[in-house]
């Protein structure tokens, strides 16, 4: 109980040195609505975050990180969060937190040395191709088109990407293909530096949220070879090793939104508590009320339901895969209205540059599609549901048939 009790007074430490360092220095920071951070004030910012001791929370601490582990993420990813800079100012921001983990988890001593250490210490970024041109991996990982095949001493790629978050900045990028001589449906992770020969990086897709630095653009993969040693994992097993790297990911998504969810609310309660209308404090119109009111239940429910799903997923990858679908679905909905009722709060002020409001909104509307669509995450809680309730009559009927047949 001890151990419990010291971690849980480190996260709380760790995410109130995060509130003042986000709120105090990060915040004035920020660039004009709409936006990207640029390079060098990130990189400034990040030394400034070393020195606060806020900086790669879920970094092991033998990779010059703080070592938080998941479960204890979402306080102070949702902290980092409360400024649309502020995740990738303490590098925990995707592609590259994901990615960090992945490498963690699977990558050689080797790779870790190459590919880990320079990314936990901020000093490269990194992409993860898995996505696709229809027909292409979407929605449908097993779709997957981009070919890998096996040549003496390693492999030869061959294919397009699409929405590759962060290519324009990456130094390399983990890259999902297809292996067909492993297997029909057999796939590999492939760790590709960005400049190797037959990397192209090609249309800018122009996107709604300028948080995730570095673009979403195209990167096609022309013969481009790929040595043994570079392989991520096990061969033939992206799909696997791919999931251990997909439900943290949704969940710190979530943590990070979540932040910004709250920041749009105290902006609310902000301008509430300070205009009149109709000679009363907009605050105490019941209106106004019942809208603050759906918020706090929203952001209240949704930091519950992270919470649950970071215990479910280091408890049991199997459980937790639901568990972070559920999450994923909850909360890209929820704060998408948080910030849309503080929108509306915020009146005609809401609607213009202003305020952040509207590109709080713009950050988060793409959430309800990438790491999966909520139409997909539902379809698979469904699914899942189904089959869970199917074993449970099917071992209950079993149970009666052995009862009937002992007598």
């Amino acid at each position: 109980m001890s151990g419990a009790v010291e971690v849980a007074q480190t996260t709380a430490e760790l995410a109130a040195r995060t509130r003042r360092f986000v709120r105090d220095v990060v915040v004035p920071a920020e660039p004009p609505a709409g936006s990207a951070l640029d390079p060098a004030t990130r990189l400034d910012l990040q030394r400034r975050a070393r020195e606060a001791g806020v900086f790669a929370p879920h970094v092991p601490v033998e990779l010059g990180g703080l070592g938080l582990p998941l479960a204890d993420w979402s306080p102070v990813f949702q902290e980092a969060g409360y400024s649309p800079i502020g995740p990738a100012v303490l590098n925990c921001m995707a592609p590259d937190e994901g990615n960090m983990l992945l490498l963690e988890r699977i990558a050689t001593p080797e790779q870790r040395e190459r590919y880990l250490a320079p990314l936990a210490a901020g000093d490269v970024r990194s992409c993860f191709a898995m996505t696709e041109p229809h027909p292409g991996a979407g929605s449908d990982p097993g779709a997957l088109a981009t070919l890998a095949h096996r040549i003496d001493g390693g492999w030869l790629l061959e294919g397009e990407k699409r929405f590759i978050s962060g290519a324009d900045e990456a130094a390399f990028a983990i890259v999902m293909a297809r292996t067909p001589e492993l297997g029909d449906d057999a796939a590999t992770m492939l760790l590709v530096p960005m400049d190797a020969a037959g990397v192209e990086i090609g249309h800018a897709i122009r996107t709604l949220e300028t948080a995730i630095t570095g673009g979403h653009p195209h990167v096609r993969f022309s013969r481009v070879r790929v040595a043994d040693e570079d392989v991520l994992g096990t061969p033939g097993q992206a799909f696997r090793h791919a999931q251990a790297r997909l439900g943290p990911a949704r969940l710190t998504h979530c943590m990070r939104w979540l932040g910004l969810a709250r920041r749009a609310q105290d902006t609310a309660l902000d301008r509430v508590r300070t205009r009149e209308l109709f000679g009363s404090p907009l605050g105490d119109l019941g209106i106004a009320q019942g809208l603050l009111a759906d918020s706090e239940i929203d952001i209240a429910t949704s930091a519950a339901v992270v919470d649950w799903a970071a215990r479910t997923l280091t408890d049991d990858a199997r459980a937790g895969a639901t568990a972070s679908s559920v999450a994923k679905v909850h909360v890209s909905e929820a704060v998408g209205r948080v910030i849309d009722r503080a929108v509306q709060l915020c009146g005609g002020d809401g609607v213009t540059l202003e305020l952040p409001l509207l590109a709080f909104l713009n950050e988060v509307r793409p959430f309800r599609v990438y790491d999966g669509s909520s139409e997909t995450h539902r379809w698979a809680i469904a699914r899942r549901a189904v089959a869970r309730r199917r074993a449970e009559v099917g071992a209950g009927e079993a149970v009666l048939d052995r009862a009937e047949g002992a007598r």
